[in-house]
């Protein structure tokens, strides 16, 4: 059992607990992290003195190499190891001998783990950040091309008042805008640096943190050593947001499922984002939408287990906060998978518009606009609605649509009524003539679509190329 803290000790941990105990099995995702922490520590300790040029010079080019090898497949991370920080600093020991024993100097697992931890949730917090710009551009661009197709807006999933397709994604590309400004935001409370902090206290090393910060492309370092320790708040925001997003995306496919279904018949899935039925063969049923909404709560159950965790946590760091990193990394995962694939079903799915339009049609969601024509015409309003609520009746009555009824027909029930009517109730003028900022008439949705266009164009993707910086060896 390769440990990094057994001089206290006479007798060797009991297996038990000492599988209990270790983390090598899920941190083993730190490696990256864990190597580049280490290897701006390293260069640090030799700007300051600490360590000599030539044995920062011979750690960091060896780090490197454990880097290249751990990712090319020909060194392993094996379970012999308590985790990744034992197994990075074990393997620099075999390879340098004392010299590699000088890679922990001025430094804990503590505010170690604390780093890997913060620069893996900042990574996650990027990639997720892309996944969410290509699913916005995906809405837009289906946006654009339906701004005059016309749907039924629902209320109670009830017909309500008619719409248009691109209005009723904007709804959808506004949640996903606020999710992509929410990461941006939380990106830039987590950008701070843990390390230097020690266990707790600090250290009497003159380490510059200030140093490794900037190495590590952070904005500084934390600023109180036993919160750097022991924060991990900056997890429980980005798990709050990626619920959030699964709570849109679960929504969202709710509805692709009920748009799918024989009743409605809006939407077709692709072949290629759809499965069939082991016994019926007419089935085709929206799988990765039901998926999708299927794994928002395993989504949920992350945040609400790591809030768990450290709402009895004293200062400072305390071996439950171990526990924030599996369902962390099962809930990142699967975001970012639900996104890719959320995105490709609907960038490939078929919008059926006459199937929409006449559902607005027959789901009487001018009613409104018949109770407006009469108002206008001198009704009181309330007279005017029980009017419009027998119009429907007779209609549902003979199943027919407002608009298909005689002019005879609407008389016999008003004789405010005229021809004029029809153009007043027609789908396009009940859309149309709804012109105000963020209504679904054409021109009002044109300018939000210019609006989402700048958006997307001004809002840059967060700043995070360490990855890049390290490959090349010009860590900052």
């Amino acid at each position: 059992m390769a440990q990094l803290w057994g001089g206290r000790f006479t007798k060797e941990t009991d297996r038990l607990v000492y599988n209990f105990n270790a983390s090598i099995s899920f941190d083993r995702k730190f490696y990256r992290q864990d190597i580049e922490g280490s290897i701006a520590h390293v260069k640090m300790l030799g700007k300051q003195g600490i360590l000599s040029n030539v044995e920062a010079e011979q750690i960091v080019a060896e780090l490197k190499n454990i880097l290249a090898e751990t990712e090319n497949g020909t060194l392993e991370i094996t379970s012999e190891y308590e985790d990744i920080h034992s197994f990075v600093e074990a393997e620099l020991i075999r390879r340098l001998g004392d010299t590699g024993k000088k890679l922990h100097t001025g430094r804990s697992r503590n505010d170690q783990v604390a780093l890997d931890m913060r620069m893996y949730t900042r990574m996650e917090a990027v990639r997720t950040d892309a996944l969410l710009k290509d699913l916005l551009q995906t809405i837009l661009t289906i946006m654009k091309a339906h701004t005059e197709t016309i749907m039924p807006g629902f209320t109670h999933l009830q017909k309500a008042q008619p719409v248009t397709l691109a209005h009723h994604l904007g709804a959808y590309f506004e949640m996903f805008k606020r999710d992509r400004l929410r990461i941006h935001d939380i990106y830039k409370r987590m950008n701070y640096c843990p390390l230097g902090s020690g266990a707790l206290a600090g250290t009497t090393y003159p380490l510059d943190r200030d140093a490794t910060a900037r190495m590590l492309g952070f904005d500084g370092p934390c600023l109180n050593s036993m919160d750097g320790v022991s924060d991990r708040d900056y997890v429980i925001e980005f798990l709050s947001a990626l619920s959030t997003i699964m709570m849109h995306l679960s929504r969202f496919s709710e509805e692709i499922i009920i748009w799918n279904s024989n009743e409605y018949q809006f939407v077709e899935i692709d072949d290629g984002y759809s499965t069939g039925s082991s016994i019926m063969p007419q089935k085709k049923n929206p799988d990765i939408a039901e998926l999708v909404r299927g794994k928002t709560g395993r989504v949920y159950g992350a945040l609400i287990s790591l809030l768990t965790t450290m709402k009895g946590i004293p200062l400072a760091y305390n071996k439950d906060m171990q526990e924030d990193k599996e369902l962390a990394f099962d809930a990142m995962d699967t975001v970012k998978g639900c996104l890719a694939l959320f995105q490709g079903m609907l960038a490939t799915m078929k919008f059926r518009v006459e199937n929409m339009r006449k559902s607005a049609s027959l789901g009487f969601t001018n009613a409104t606009d018949a109770a407006d024509y009469l108002v206008n015409h001198g009704v009181p309003f309330r007279d005017a609605h029980g009017i419009v609520g027998r119009l429907v009746l007779y209609c549902m009555d003979r199943n027919r649509s407002i608009e298909e009824l005689s002019l005879e027909e609407l008389k016999a029930i008003s004789p405010v009524f005229d021809s004029d009517l029809y153009d007043a109730i027609s789908m396009e003028t009940c859309v149309n003539k709804r012109l105000t900022t963020g209504a679904p008439g054409k021109a009002a949705m044109e300018q939000v679509i210019a609006l989402e266009e700048k958006f997307l164009a001004e809002c840059a993707d967060i700043d995070e190329d360490w990855e890049d910086r390290l490959l090349n060896g010009n860590i900052k």
